[in-house]
Parts: structure tokens; sequence; C-alpha cells
């Protein structure tokens, strides 16, 4: 089952996207071999602070994120990994790390790096370990409504 928000903001843009139900993972690695899709066309979600706001930075599941070239890019904040304590309570409707990378549902911005935008289609967490969400690149970008950075390192 999909979040209730990502589900209402998808039927509400009549979204082009397919559910993708799987067997329960949790790293976003193992959910793209569960939901069977390519590891570059997963996008897992790291949740950040920056300037101790919470932020959600979107990169293929093979990536990790760079904290420096991240503050960088946004003009020199101070720019940290979240504790799961320190977001478990900003997706009520999500289980604890598998939130969708659409941060406008949960009043926060979304950070993608770029590679993700060179990909025809993404899937990501739909806000449960044994859901996921397939759907074209541009339609999530006109959806999620991200900047664009080029920031993550192959893990």
């Amino acid at each position: 089952m999909l979040a209730p928000r990502l589900h209402s903001l998808l039927d509400a843009q009549h979204a082009s996207y397919t559910p993708v139900p799987h067997e329960r993972a949790v790293t976003a690695l193992d959910t793209a071999a569960a939901a069977h899709v390519r590891r570059e066309l997963f996008a897992k979600t790291v949740m950040l602070k920056i300037d101790g706001a919470l932020a959600m930075m979107v990169m293929p599941a093979a990536y990790r994120v760079d904290l420096h070239r991240l503050s960088l890019a946004l003009g020199g904040p101070v720019v940290e990994l979240a504790e799961e304590a320190e977001f478990r309570n900003a997706f009520p409707d999500c289980e604890l790390g598998a939130m969708p990378p659409f941060g406008h549902l949960y009043g926060m911005p979304v950070y993608v790096d770029s590679r993700l935008a060179q990909q025809p289609e993404i899937a990501f967490n739909a806000g449960t370990h044994t859901d996921a969400v397939r759907m074209p690149y541009a339609e999530f970008e006109k959806l999620a409504e991200p900047e664009l950075l080029w920031l993550a390192h192959v893990m």
C-alpha cells in the first residue's frame, strides 16, 4: 500500500506510475533487488540536516552523498546526516526509512543527484518496506520539483 500522502498526490495529479509490491527489504540496494529494478534506477532518499533543518537528498541506490560537496553547492551551510530519531515523526504515514522522495509532502526541500535525471524512469520507496513505485523520471521531477545537484559518489 502506498503512503496516503503519496497516493493522494499521484492520483490528484493523474500521474503515470506503476506500484511495485516486493518482498520486505530495508536497504536501498536490497529494495532494488527485491523490486527487480536496476540499482541505477532505484532512487534512495537520504535524510539530512541543513543548518539544522530537515531535507531530503535523492540519489541512485549505489551512491552515497558527499556532505562537503553538498554544502559547497548550497552556499556553505552546515550539512550533516540526520539521525533516525530526528526525522522519525516527520513521516507519520510511512515506515521509518521507507519515505518517498517528495519532500514538499512533508514540509522539506528535496535535492536530487542529477544522474537520476538522465534515467528514463526511476523507482523509489512508497512509504513501506514492501512497496515501491516506478514512474518516468520527468513525471517525478514535475511532481517533486527537486533541485538538481551533482553530489554522490559510487559506493
